[in-house]
């Protein structure tokens, strides 16, 4: 029976959740050596107990921002917002929630030439939360392109949002936002303490930042990261309540369906917000079932259920990584499942 962290962490020696303490310290010693000046934050979490924490040059405390690593967050709630029948399924055409979409003409889009284009109008939920819905891409259509962006992410968090009445594209600063989605159907559940601020690129002046911009930060420290680690590593499931389905849960951390059918075998490493090793593309020599989510500035949760493990690095010690460069540091997971018996 799994254990789950109350106000804080159950904590257990390496030796009683089966690791090797010496093998263990190399993990150590490898973000030692990987930090250079910088520093880290790291936590290993096995079986529900804290094994390790780590702080290098960052105060614990301090909440920072996991950049794309919300996008796992992000598809989480788009999962429960499915369940509870606010939105008629991940492949309905986010135009019919969210219209604000469409109305963003030439000249007022993030740059020249990317505005909405009449295909945008096809792009489902689940097409933005794989990052392949082309939008505002000319060229791209809806489903036939991977391509990380923050326009598309964003229009998913507003239109999740403004269909549970927490989002008005005429007051982005002072609608609730999804930042209170998260607060309400997923942190308060596990306990974390996450915090929240709206983050926008330096566009131009006709940019039209209240329907594409506002991207939905999520601060936090590395042990309430963690708790959501735990809560994936349990497939949505914490203590007694189910807070992310378990059936999306599960699809989302395998390969989605758009790269399967339009990249090749290489790129197959990105489900629903998460980068996945379904394929073993991910990380080659470590097991199937483990997936990441991943930020700029070195935010990575990775989590392998079959092994009861979570490893956050918040940051780890590639700071200015982007997101998948570094496949959440793979080396350095490996050090770490290498060292359970």
């Amino acid at each position: 029976m799994s254990i789950y962290p109350s106000t804080t962490w159950t904590r257990a020696l390496p030796t009683d959740v089966g690791f090797n303490p010496g093998k263990l310290a190399k993990a150590e010693k490898w973000l030692d050596a990987h930090a250079g000046e910088g520093g880290y934050r790291f936590a290993v979490v096995k079986d529900g107990a804290l094994v390790v924490v780590l702080n290098r040059g960052f105060d614990p405390s301090e909440h920072l921002q996991i950049a794309s690593a919300a996008k796992s967050v992000y598809s989480n709630i788009l999962g429960i917002a499915v369940e509870e029948g606010v939105l008629p399924s991940a492949d309905a055409p986010v135009v019919e929630v969210y219209p604000e979409m469409m109305d963003v003409p030439p000249g007022e889009g993030p740059k020249e030439g990317r505005y909405a284009f009449p295909k945008d109008a096809a792009i489902t939920f689940r097409q933005l939360i794989c990052n392949v819905s082309g939008y505002m891409k000319p060229g791209e259509e809806p489903g036939k392109v991977f391509h990380y962006q923050t326009y598309g992410m964003n229009v998913l968090t507003h239109s999740v949002a403004k269909a549970y009445g927490m989002y008005d594209v005429a007051d982005p600063v002072r609608s609730p936002g999804f930042g209170q989605l998260i607060k309400g159907k997923l942190a308060d559940a596990i306990g974390a303490e996450f915090t929240y601020k709206l983050t926008n690129f330096e566009l131009h002046e006709k940019a039209r930042l209240p329907i594409f911009g506002y991207y939905c930060q999520v601060c936090t420290t590395a042990l309430d990261l963690a708790r959501l680690g735990w809560l994936w590593c349990n497939w949505g499931c914490w203590q007694d309540q189910q807070v992310v389905p378990e059936a999306w849960m599960r699809e989302t951390v395998a390969v989605n369906p758009f790269l399967i059918a339009n990249a090749p075998a290489a790129q197959w490493e990105y489900g629903h917000g998460f980068w996945t090793n379904d394929r073993g593309v991910q990380w080659p020599n470590l097991p199937r079932d483990g997936f990441t989510a991943a930020g700029a500035g070195g935010h990575y949760v990775s989590v392998f259920p079959s092994q009861q493990l979570v490893v956050v690095q918040n940051p780890g010690p590639y700071h200015n990584a982007r997101p998948g460069a570094t496949r959440a540091n793979g080396d350095l997971l490996a050090l770490v499942l290498g060292a359970l018996r």
